[in-house]
């Protein structure tokens, strides 16, 4: 396994670096963006359906996880597209930059729950017993690793 270099390129000024670091966030997170939307506008319409008075009371609070902690992905994945718009041509992409991968990070963390919310509440429609908690506890527990965990126990032993 090859070691990638450290996020650095010869002769590449400070706001260039911040410029390719920005472009690269954007990219990255397409895909987190688009499963978030697409779930945000599933969840818009859940409420709205048929048999959705018949949900418990858990259920309902579940559903409420699902659908608040979605807005909130929605609103951290979005939220430094809307500030470089604010904060263009303003020599802030550095602190643009920084705050875009903590918003990432969050997202990502409400994704996960929302992700998770959401199928618990599907599996728990469905089947009686411990089965929509197990499935719930191993998706957060496979997001949890697969998206923080691992990579940060490999940052860690390249530091």
């Amino acid at each position: 396994m090859t070691r990638e270099l450290p996020d650095e390129k010869v002769n590449e000024t400070p706001a260039e670096r911040a410029d390719r670091n920005f472009v690269e966030f954007l990219q990255g997170i397409r895909v987190a963006v688009t499963g978030v939307q697409v779930l945000f506008a599933f969840l818009l319409t859940v409420p709205f359906s048929a048999g959705f008075k018949d949900v418990s009371t858990g259920e309902r609070t579940l559903f409420y996880l699902a659908l608040v902690s979605a807005a909130l992905a929605s609103l951290f994945f979005i939220a430094p597209v809307a500030q470089h718009r604010i904060l263009f041509r303003q020599g802030l992409k550095e602190d643009l930059v920084r705050r875009a991968n903590l918003y990432g990070l969050i997202g990502t963390a409400a994704l996960a729950l929302s992700m998770t919310s959401a199928t618990w509440l599907v599996t728990a429609h469905l089947f009686e017993g411990p089965l929509p908690s197990l499935t719930a506890a191993g998706i957060v527990l496979l997001a949890g690793w697969l998206w923080f965990v691992e990579p940060a126990l490999h940052r860690t032993n390249n530091n």
